[in-house]
């Protein structure tokens, strides 16, 4: 007697989770992007965290924008309203990093350069869910 076990070939991931994943992936290599801009310009130009900051994100925005709008959420319609939607989303993400600075590193005298790094989870996920929903709806 033989048993014979066909196996389907697994079902492809969720639309949302392959979003997800490549959001991921890209907010990865601009976050990386981010981080290493703002070490450069803070740590070794002296420049304030708040313009390092606000540089070093904006870069990343730009970076990431032209990524997702191509692989992640496959939309290359309306593409300046998208970036415009992308780049307020981005700006909620310096204005949030920009309270933690205060809060910690004004306020509790943290070192910046961690601060920052801290502060790059919390700002993905919501970035994530206001572009989705709003940039490329």
């Amino acid at each position: 007697m033989t048993v014979t076990t066909d196996t389907a070939p697994a079902p492809a991931p969720p639309r949302i989770t392959r979003q997800l994943l490549r959001y991921t992936l890209i907010g990865a290599s601009g976050v990386t992007l981010d981080l290493v801009v703002f070490l450069l310009l803070h740590n070794l130009t002296g420049m304030n965290e708040q313009f390092a900051n606000a540089l070093s994100t904006t870069l990343a925005i730009a970076s990431n924008f032209a990524l997702n709008a191509r692989f992640t959420f496959e939309r290359r319609d309306r593409l300046v309203v998208r970036f415009l939607r992308f780049y307020a989303v981005g700006l909620t993400g310096i204005a949030l990093t920009n309270l933690l600075f205060l809060a910690f590193t004004d306020g509790l005298g943290i070192d910046a350069n961690l601060v920052k790094a801290g502060s790059l989870p919390l700002v993905l996920a919501l970035q994530f869910v206001l572009n989705k929903k709003w940039s490329f709806a």
